[in-house]
């Protein structure tokens, strides 16, 4: 799978297509630094003078860069499909394998940083249920009300909690076709094209 850029940052990206490999080099740690702790104008500006150089075009290169290892490291791309990626920006060969090297070296640490900024919703662990139906009582003889007890187990950065519900046969049943649609819906062309936009 090819990693697909928008043209604003393959625009940005051309600063480092143009220089040489120490400064791709340099700016490849800069942008790891970038995912690390979030951005650094005095870094920016300490390599904008020594380049002789415009700050922001600097930023924005770094930027880029740490654009394309995020995407691909969420994308999980394999070191053949991330060079054929970075050969499509107009990369040479060996500014290709700076990069790979900067990729490979890094994508564990990237990974782990984009998994602790995404929500810890809980999420299923276990569920038990039971079923109790009442037949009678001293003012009614002849009846039967049932109820679904169940005990939902759920779990959240790795706590779990349980929480217990109470419903009756009318409402489960309601229940479970609401989220049988919903099920349906998320497999929809509609709703696809709006997830992959999302991921983007």
């Amino acid at each position: 799978m090819l990693l697909i850029l928008d043209d604003e940052h393959k625009g940005h990206l051309n600063y480092l297509i143009e220089s040489d490999n120490a400064v791709l080099e340099e700016f490849g740690r800069i942008a790891v630094e970038f995912i690390r702790n979030g951005p650094n104008p005095k870094l920016y500006q300490s390599a904008a003078q020594k380049l002789d150089s415009d700050p922001m075009k600097v930023r924005q290169a770094v930027e880029g860069l740490m654009h394309l290892l995020t995407e691909a490291t969420r994308l999980e791309l394999s070191e053949i499909d991330f060079q054929d990626s970075v050969t499509t920006l107009g990369f040479t060969s060996e500014k290709k394998d700076l990069l790979l090297k900067t990729y490979i070296d890094n994508r564990k640490e990237v990974k782990d940083v984009l998994r602790a900024m995404c929500m810890d919703l809980p999420h299923y662990h276990n569920l038990e249920w039971r079923l109790d139906v009442e037949f009678a009582s001293r003012s009614l003889r002849h009846q039967a009300i049932p109820s679904i007890l169940m005990k939902l187990h759920t779990e959240e950065s790795g706590e779990k909690m349980t929480r217990v519900l109470q419903t009756d046969p009318v409402n489960l049943a309601h229940l479970t076709r609401t989220l049988e649609r919903a099920l349906a819906e998320i497999k929809s062309q509609h709703c696809r094209r709006i997830l992959r936009n999302i991921n983007k």
